[in-house]
């Protein structure tokens, strides 16, 4: 059974930082490399990637709008995948979801596996 859990979302203060955890079952980590997307307000049903793990080697990618601040990692052994989120502010306040593909992990059209999301706000 294919299943991701994303946690950890919370209330932060601006500055603050917050770690997300993705817990993934009936994916294997070296096969389905994961993604991590947020739905902002006012940005419609738009699912923005905010970082990528690749299933093959653990390389990982970033957008302008969040490199040097989030940073993603994953725990073999544990089938999780992280979401380390530093420097944060209002503008980082969305739902974040993880996904999972075997296609190109670095377009969101071929994320076929969701989770449910995890709420994050960002207060000033």
């Amino acid at each position: 059974q294919v299943r991701l859990v994303e946690s950890g979302g919370a209330l932060v203060e601006s500055g603050g930082s917050l770690r997300l955890s993705c817990a993934v079952s009936g994916l294997p980590l070296d096969e389905y490399s994961i993604g991590w997307f947020r739905q902002v307000p006012g940005k419609g049903n738009n699912y923005e990637g905010v970082g990528c793990i690749r299933a093959s080697d653990g390389d990982t990618y970033y957008p302008d709008s969040v490199k040097g601040r989030f940073a993603v990692s994953r725990d073999g052994a544990k089938n999780s995948v992280y979401l380390q989120m530093n420097a944060l502010t209002p503008a980082d306040t969305a739902v974040y979801y993880c996904a999972a593909t075997n296609r190109n992990w670095l377009e969101g059209y071929d994320y076929n596996y969701w989770g449910q999301g995890t709420q994050v706000t960002v207060s000033s």
